[in-house]
C-alpha cells in the first residue's frame, strides 16, 4: 500500500544519460565553430590562394634546381680550365684525363644515334584488341621501368652516352617515377619523356629489339595506345653532365 502523498506526486523523473551526450555533442559543435572563426579571421581557409600548391611548390623547386646547376657547371668549367693550365701535367697525362672525364660523362659527346619517345595513352583509351581486359589507370601511363627498360637497353647496346630529357645520365644517376611524373637528378619532368642515346644506330635499334622488358611495354602499345617512337638521328651532341658527382672513387671497366 502507499499513502497519499506519494500517490499524488507522480513518477519520479529519472537522469537521461541521453541527454547528456546530446549536451556534449552541441558544445563541441560550438567550439569548432568558434575555433573556424578565430582562424579565418583575415585568412579566407576555402581556397588555395595563400599557399602554393604542391604541383607548383615542386615546379618552383625544379626550376630553381636547373638554375643551380648551370651556375654549378659555370664555376666547375672555370675551376677545370685553371685546372689545366696550372697543373703541369704532361700531354699523355693530359689526353688519360680527357679520356676518362669523356668515359665519367662529365664532357660532351656527338655523333649518329637514335631518340626514343614514349607517352601516355589518352586517359579515356580503351582495349583496341579483342579479348583483352579495359585498362585501369595504371595500363595508360609510363612507368618507372618502362623508361629503365629503354635506358638498359641502349646502354646494353653499346651507347657512349645517353641523355634523358635535357640531363646527361652517368653511372649515379638514378630514373624515378612519382605518379605520372619523371625526378630525375633534382628536376621534374611530365610525359612525353624523350631518350637519347649516341652510339651504332643498328646496335641500339637491335638491343631495343631484344629487350623483354620493351616487348612487353609494346604488348600495352598495341592494346591500350601508349605512345612509342624511335627516331633515328644521322648527328646528336649530348652535353656533358653537370650536376655533382657524390662518387669519390671508381675503376675504368676494361
Amino acid at each position: 500500500m502507499s499513502n497519499s502523498a506519494d500517490s499524488t506526486s507522480g513518477p519520479v523523473r529519472r537522469f537521461r544519460p541521453v541527454r547528456l551526450l546530446t549536451g556534449g555533442v552541441f558544445a563541441l559543435a560550438g567550439l569548432i565553430f568558434w575555433m573556424s572563426f578565430n582562424t579565418a579571421q583575415g585568412t579566407n581557409i576555402r581556397t588555395d590562394d595563400s599557399m602554393l600548391r604542391l604541383s607548383d611548390l615542386i615546379q618552383e623547386r625544379s626550376h630553381k634546381n636547373k638554375e643551380l646547376e648551370d651556375s654549378a657547371a659555370a664555376a666547375r668549367a672555370g675551376v677545370d680550365a685553371l685546372a689545366r693550365r696550372d697543373n703541369g701535367g704532361s700531354a699523355a697525362e693530359d689526353k688519360r684525363l680527357t679520356a676518362l672525364e669523356k668515359a665519367a660523362g662529365t664532357q660532351k659527346v656527338a655523333g649518329p644515334g637514335l631518340t626514343v619517345t614514349l607517352t601516355d595513352a589518352p586517359p579515356n583509351a580503351t582495349a583496341k584488341i579483342p579479348g583483352v581486359p579495359q585498362p585501369q589507370p595504371n595500363d595508360l601511363v609510363i612507368h618507372q621501368q618502362d623508361l629503365q627498360a629503354v635506358v638498359n637497353a641502349l646502354w646494353q647496346g653499346g651507347a657512349q652516352g645517353i641523355e634523358v630529357m635535357d640531363q646527361r645520365l652517368i653511372s649515379t644517376s638514378a630514373v624515378r617515377c612519382v605518379g605520372n611524373t619523371l625526378i630525375l637528378q633534382g628536376r621534374v619532368y611530365s610525359p612525353p619523356y624523350k631518350v637519347t642515346a649516341v652510339g651504332d644506330r643498328g646496335a641500339l635499334r637491335k638491343a631495343l629489339d631484344a629487350s623483354p622488358a620493351i616487348q612487353n611495354y609494346l604488348q600495352y602499345v598495341a592494346a591500350y595506345g601508349l605512345g612509342w617512337k624511335v627516331d633515328q638521328r644521322d648527328t646528336v651532341t649530348l652535353p656533358g653532365y653537370s650536376g655533382t658527382v657524390d662518387l669519390h672513387v671508381a675503376k675504368p671497366v676494361q
